[in-house]
């Protein structure tokens, strides 16, 4: 049986998390970066244990304002730190509720600056693995993330984005661009989902066909039709006999 993993980017103050944690088998807590404070990631970790969804960290570049979507100038020593301090501070949490942190997903523009910078890709990937070197670590597949996370000894997941437009060359295209975040009608971006899981092709901004090999699937848990888009994804993949579960787990997640 084909499986996939299904995750969301949580804890960042939307009303709608505790409905998304019943739909997805693993969640990108935001850990005091872009969002998140010591209360909301408690509230996740605890949302996590309850619903036996994988907890990962979801670190970003301290800029709330813009939500961690900014380009910013880091050099390796400042994202090894940053990532390294808001992994830590969710990992203390985590011991205390009793869940283990399985991995680790970068947010934002820091995920887009290490997908295609090697240094502050290597920066991440030292910061994980010096955390805890069993952590995997999530990325796009074929970027300097996975070239790194290999390097270091770490276990990459290669992502791809149910909600996101891809340029030709299989790149995300700029949030500031339009057509960036897609919008279309849920059992649309389910369909898309359905072959993002299975290896097929999906129709890059202009139209040409992308492949993204990819073990988990995103859906933002900060888009209006989050919650509508991740129940007609896990319907739709229920639909095509594929398993939802975690990278580190042999056991499907329920709905």
């Amino acid at each position: 049986m084909i499986a996939v993993d299904v995750n969301a980017d949580l804890g960042e103050g939307e009303a709608t998390d505790a409905r998304m944690f019943t739909l997805v088998s693993s969640a990108n807590i935001a850990c005091g970066g872009h969002a998140g404070d010591e209360a909301s990631m408690q509230l996740c970790l605890r949302l996590a244990k309850q619903h036996g969804v994988a907890a990962g960290a979801h670190p970003g570049f301290v800029d709330r304002q813009n939500k961690g979507r900014r380009t910013m100038t880091a050099t390796p020593l400042e994202v090894h730190r940053l990532v390294s301090d808001q992994v830590r501070a969710l990992a203390t949490l985590a011991s205390r509720e009793g869940v283990r942190l399985g991995h680790v997903k970068a947010h934002g523009a820091l995920y887009n600056q290490a997908a295609q910078d090697p240094a502050l890709a290597r920066a991440l990937a030292e910061a994980v693995v010096a955390i805890d070197p069993a952590m995997r670590l999530f990325g796009l597949p074929g970027s300097c993330m996975q070239t790194q996370a290999k390097a270091v000894g770490l276990q990459f997941v290669g992502e791809a984005f149910v909600d996101r437009a891809y340029d030709d060359q299989g790149h995300l295209v700029p949030r500031q661009e339009p057509g960036a975040v897609l919008t279309d009608p849920p059992h649309r971006l389910a369909a898309r989902a359905v072959r993002l899981a299975t290896g097929l092709p999906v129709p890059s901004l202009n139209g040409a066909p992308v492949v993204v090999a990819a073990s988990t699937l995103c859906v933002h848990g900060d888009t209006p039709a989050a919650v509508a888009v991740a129940a007609a994804v896990r319907e739709a993949l229920r639909a095509h006999a594929i398993a939802v579960r975690a990278p580190n787990s042999a056991k499907p997640c329920q709905p």
